[in-house]
């Protein structure tokens, strides 16, 4: 929920992106199911994006995907994505390797539900099956609109959502290097709407997070990963009422640090991916040890502000899901999707010092420093084992997160490594 082009991202490789935005849909009635059309607003201005991306281009093709000469490489974004889908195709080919760009626009994700009957959606995605099967790397954007979903039949997305599974679970059986562009940060008019910034504010600080210094995200991501991996239990308070407890001894940490070594290759399964701005440590916890409740002052999804969403734990479930306004969409959602939908999936610690909004606002980001994320519902991106259509991100800003009692994260703020050294 945190970020909608995550929830998409991490729930299905977006290779068919432009009809699996919003990624769940279930419906079979033999017809098209008309969704309300949505109008998009013509009017709204194209962020203005920088006149070099090379820098950016170079560092994701060489140093985040580390294509090499003979590799066939997928690209994928928006017409808005052009000058910097041109720059990845050209470093790609600087390399030896073989580009594929793919391109769409805002509105033919949603022309793709209103237009294409329903029978369809439980369909296999084939042609992306086809591309899964030869590529050695995926490099997208993540482009879209969560508002621009509005409306859609919950159902629907589940169906699409299942129909595509197989592509993700083909890409991570191939070991295919996949890179996101966004993770949060992807300057759309409606996520810089939200932050309460510009989109060229938005825009500047996807880059300069793409261009961070992947050596010192990786030493951070180590000493927090080794934090994590001589704990037995992680708890998460807040001022707001969040008071969250989940076992994590013995389980398997990934940190993702903005790039696929040789040794992410070997791992598989989740090193395999990076999501840009990078700066992340995740795990998921022990089956059937979170307690308590988590509190998310403010989100949204499909353009809908959700206010003061509420999750409580018993023994390893969502036992109830409430909030003060904004709840119909995701309730929706959770309604459509099947078995595990209601089990909490990972936590997400935020590593990046470098993402900061103008003027110390709110971001709700996953990779900037401190924050913390709780993911209930898929966790097969992360190296788990549950593929439910349903994913919900609980974040607040400034929470304090211990590992057995002691402080990693104080009020938000992620402790020095030196503090993490000295636990």
């Amino acid at each position: 929920m945190s970020s909608h082009a995550r929830s998409t991202g991490r729930l299905a490789l977006p290779l068919a992106f432009v009809a699996l935005f919003g990624c769940k849909e279930r419906n079979t009635e033999s017809g098209a199911t008309e969704s309300p059309p949505v109008k998009l607003d013509d009017s709204t201005p194209t962020a203005t994006k920088p006149t070099e991306y090379r820098s950016a281009a170079e560092k994701v093709v060489a140093q985040s995907a580390g294509v090499k000469e003979g590799d066939l490489v997928l690209i994928s974004g928006s017409d808005e994505d052009l000058p910097l889908l041109e720059d990845i195709a050209v470093e790609v080919r600087k390399r030896g390797a073989d580009p594929l760009v793919r391109v769409a626009s805002l509105q033919l994700g949603r022309r793709l539900y209103d237009e294409v009957p329903a029978k369809y959606d439980s369909r296999m995605p084939e042609m992306d099956m086809k591309l899964i099967g030869i590529i050695d790397v995926f490099i997208g954007t993540e482009f879209g609109e969560g508002r621009t979903f509005k409306g859609v039949p919950a159902e629907r997305m589940v169906a699409r959502g299942k129909a595509a599974a197989p592509v993700a679970a083909l890409a991570r059986k191939r070991g295919v290097r996949s890179v996101y562009l966004g993770n949060g940060l992807y300057p759309s008019a409606e996520r810089a709407e939200q932050f309460g910034v510009s989109r060229d504010q938005l825009s500047g600080l996807m880059y300069r997070g793409i261009d961070a210094d992947y050596d010192a995200l990786k030493s951070t991501g180590e000493q927090v990963s080794k934090v994590l991996a001589g704990g037995k239990e992680l708890r998460i308070t807040n001022p707001n009422g969040t008071d969250f407890r989940v076992g994590i001894s013995g389980r398997p940490i990934t940190v993702s640090d903005g790039i696929i070594s040789a040794d992410d290759r070997k791992k598989g399964g989740a090193a395999t991916s990076v999501w840009l701005p990078a700066g992340e440590v995740f795990l998921t916890p022990v089956p059937g040890t979170a307690n308590g409740v988590m509190v998310t002052d403010e989100d949204y999804l499909q353009g809908q502000r959700i206010e003061g969403l509420r999750l409580e734990f018993k023994d390893g479930k969502l036992t109830s899901m409430t909030a003060k306004a904004g709840l119909e969409p995701l309730k929706a959602l959770y309604d459509a999707a099947g078995p595990g939908k209601d089990l909490p999936g990972v936590i997400d610690i935020g590593i990046n010092s470098g993402v900061k909004a103008p003027g110390g606002k709110a971001l709700r980001v996953w990779s900037q420093a401190g924050t913390v994320t709780v993911v209930v519902g898929n966790n097969i991106w992360a190296g788990g084992n549950n593929e439910v259509q349903f994913a919900a991100f609980a974040s607040s800003p400034k929470s304090t997160l211990t590992v057995d009692g002691k402080p990693l994260i104080q009020d938000g703020k992620l402790l020095a490594q030196e503090q993490m050294a000295g636990r």
